[in-house]
Parts: C-alpha cells; structure tokens; sequence
C-alpha cells in the first residue's frame, strides 16, 4: 500500500469528523501488518474529557475486529504546520505496536514520518503491571505479594 494513498484515506476520514466545539477536524487511517485499512476521525464532546482522537478511533476500530498488529498510522489536518497525535494516543500506538510508523500530515500535502517509539521515549508498558506484583488465583486476577 502506497503512502499516498494511506494519507488519501485519512483526509477522506477527516471529512467524518464531528469537531463542533474545537474545529479542528482530524483523520486518520490505520494499516494493519496484512495490508487492511481502519480509518478514524476525531469525534468532540460536550464534556472534553470524552471525546475521543481520531488516532484512536481508527485503531480501537481495528482491535474491536481482531486486529491488533499494525503498521504504520496516517494522521491528517487542514493546520498549515502538521499536528502531532497527543499522549494519549502515543500510549494507545506504543502498546500495540511500538515500531509502527505514524505520518503526520497536512491537506496541503506536507507531512513528516516517525517510528511510534520516537513519539513517546518512556512508554508504560504492560509489563509495568506486574512489576511489583505477581499473578495468583484463577483467571489472570493481580494479588499484591509481601
């Protein structure tokens, strides 16, 4: 699958996203390591905290059909400059897949590529759960030990 028409299908989710508060319209589209597409757009809400980035909404789409291996990320916006995915969904693309490119891109075609990792230097991992704690019981259940 070529660049260009990775950041083709995130400027067409961009045109989905429900932005009435920010007006920052955003899009992105996920490639999963077979080669299959998940677009996303950022979604706002009344209450802030609940909106959710287009990021995230392309890859929680991909993980809700199985999918949970990916590529590489495109991330588009109208801004001038190119826009960079937020914390969040730094976490969100580093706990799947680490070494998956993310382009940043505008619709005036500009854009910049990175590895997940060059995002986010010092991830929580999964592993950090059990760093201080071991598993005991039945069905993965976390008990402190000591």
């Amino acid at each position: 699958m070529s660049l260009d028409f990775l950041i083709h299908a995130a400027r067409r989710g961009r045109e989905k996203a429900y932005a009435p508060y920010s007006g920052v319209k955003v899009g992105a589209a996920l490639e999963t390591e077979g080669g299959k597409i998940f677009s996303g757009c950022n979604i706002e809400n009344a209450s802030y905290g609940l909106s959710n980035c287009a990021e995230r909404t392309a890859i929680y789409k991909a993980v809700s059909e199985g999918f949970t291996r990916f590529k590489r990320i495109a991330i588009v916006t109208k801004k001038p400059e190119t826009f960079y995915p937020c914390g969040a969904c730094r976490q969100v693309m580093i706990q799947f897949s680490p070494d998956m490119e993310v382009i940043v891109a505008n619709t005036q075609g500009k854009h910049k590529l990175f590895k997940a990792r060059e995002l986010l230097p010092h991830p929580f991992l999964p592993k950090e759960l059990l760093a201080d704690e071991t598993r005991k019981g039945t069905k993965g259940s976390l008990q402190k030990t000591g």
